[in-house]
């Protein structure tokens, strides 16, 4: 029985580590999105073009760092939860509510780069 209890906060430990590891690479993310108008105008600058400055990239990238928050501050919450699941042996499963929330953050996100991209066309 310990040993599976402590195989289980381990895998909880793992769990957690994802959470952070998929934080960081959003709030990652986002700074490059951000810093990508400022490349833009830049690039613009060398090669002598008009770039429409709509701060889009500035809005997604803060956007994403956000996000990167979000997820950092829900995987403590479901580590913690987990945690005290794990010491009374019960489950901890996470909400429905939870993943349909992640998938529509993510489809939206897709949606909204699937349409900066287009603009651009």
């Amino acid at each position: 029985m310990a040993s599976s209890m402590n195989r289980d906060h381990l895998a909880n430990e793992r769990t957690f580590l994802a959470y952070l590891r998929t934080a960081l690479a959003f709030v990652a993310f986002g700074f490059v999105v951000a810093r990508f108008s400022l490349f833009a105008r830049e690039f613009s600058a060398i090669a002598h073009m008009k770039v429409p400055n709509t701060h889009a990239s500035t809005a997604l990238g803060v956007g994403m760092a956000v996000a990167g928050l979000i997820t950092a501050a829900y995987g403590v919450l479901r580590y913690v939860r987990t945690y005290r699941a794990i010491e009374v042996n019960q489950a901890a499963a996470m909400p429905a509510s939870a993943a349909v929330v992640a998938g529509a953050v993510v489809g939206a996100v897709a949606i909204v780069v699937a349409i900066a991209l287009f603009s651009y066309l």
